[in-house]
């Protein structure tokens, strides 16, 4: 059954590949219809929520069967009550029910969920400093990174510790070329397509030492896209820019529906959001190909919250800088997905050093 669903998912994507290839991964389309403001609600359990998880794991497999269905998640209706919601590739996606069990279930118009490599944006004259630059060591959380590998670049979300070591936290298809690099390969700041590709031998901060597989078979059922570089105090600093939100704390918060959230990172820097789903089942296409993850956070943007090159940056509360999760994919209509912050460390054994 999973293997006809996956089959069904890749002609739904290739399908949708040539308008998908002039959109950049976490940038807003300018012609894609208003995704509105997030759902307004208290932060924490919406009345529901317990029956409305129940819900979503009992017909997500079948949502996820219908063509331009490509991801299932819950939030809160407009009243404040828990809801499944179906994310589609566009508009006029048929056969979705508009309550499962009794519990609603909203269409969301998120587009294709993509991890791509990065691209640059024009320079903003309004921000003192850019995130693309190579920066003296040690450098700040939430700027440019890469492997040696590629000419691409992503977004260092935080120095993490385990020990008396140290680590840089980005994504695996950041660090680890979606498993294709081998480890102890050079991790540079900023990352090579901000060198104009060039080797970056003098932008050395650390080495791959471990990240977390992306599954790319018919039953995958990822959770996390990270992957850590060994470091040190001297190289890699915890706090972001000057522009930023500074030193993340040191204690994580589980995801809730409402929570207010920010993030930094190398391309679109400082931006605001909210949690606008949890749980979510997602299809992520990558460029080895297309993927389910699941347990997933979909934050919605004041704007665009996320672009092309900021994949890897950590999501923090706007109250009190607490870790919740790690950005890696996006839409082209302005939808942010990322991995609960929890498992990724729990994945390495690893915690953030903040404050």
């Amino acid at each position: 059954m999973r293997a006809l669903l996956r089959r069904s998912w890749r002609r739904t994507l290739l399908l949708c590949s040539l308008a998908a290839a002039a959109l950049a991964g976490c940038r807003q389309d300018a012609t894609a219809p208003s995704r509105g403001t997030p759902s307004a609600a208290l932060t924490g359990n919406p009345p529901g929520l317990s029956v409305a998880l129940a819900a979503q794991a009992r017909y997500t497999d079948r949502l996820l069967a219908i063509p331009g269905v490509v991801g299932t998640g819950v939030g809160i209706t407009a009243t404040g009550r828990a809801a499944v919601k179906v994310f589609t590739l566009g508009p006029g996606v048929g056969g979705v029910p508009v309550s499962l069990d009794g519990v609603p279930a909203e269409i969301l118009v998120t587009g294709e969920i993509r991890a791509i490599p990065a691209t640059r944006d024009a320079a903003d004259p309004a921000v003192v400093v850019s995130p693309e630059d190579q920066f003296p060591r040690p450098v700040p959380i939430g700027v440019s990174t890469g492997n040696e590998g590629t000419c691409s670049a992503g977004t260092i979300a935080a120095r993490v510790k385990a020990g008396n070591k140290v680590y840089a936290l980005s994504n695996n298809h950041v660090y680890a070329l979606e498993n294709r690099a081998p480890l102890g390969s050079r991790i540079l700041q900023p990352g090579r397509y901000d060198l104009n590709c060039g080797s970056g031998t003098d932008g050395m901060m650390g080495t791959l030492t471990k990240f977390v597989p992306i599954d790319f078979s018919s039953g995958a059922a990822n959770v996390v896209d990270a992957a850590i570089a060994l470091t040190s105090t001297s190289l890699l600093d915890r706090g972001t820019p000057v522009d930023g939100y500074g030193i993340p704390a040191a204690t994580p918060v589980a995801p809730a529906i409402g929570m207010e959230v920010q993030k930094y990172g190398k391309t679109s820097r400082l931006t605001l959001g909210r949690v606008d789903a949890i749980h979510a089942t997602v299809i992520v296409a990558y460029k080895t190909g297309v993927t389910q993850f699941v347990d997933q956070v979909l934050v919605a943007g004041r704007g665009p919250f996320c672009r092309a090159g900021d994949s890897g940056s950590l999501i923090v509360t706007t109250a009190g800088r607490r870790p919740v999760a790690l950005l890696f994919a996006g839409t082209a209509w302005g939808y942010t997905f990322a991995n609960p912050i929890g498992e990724v460390l729990k994945a390495f054994k690893i915690t953030i050093d903040g404050t």
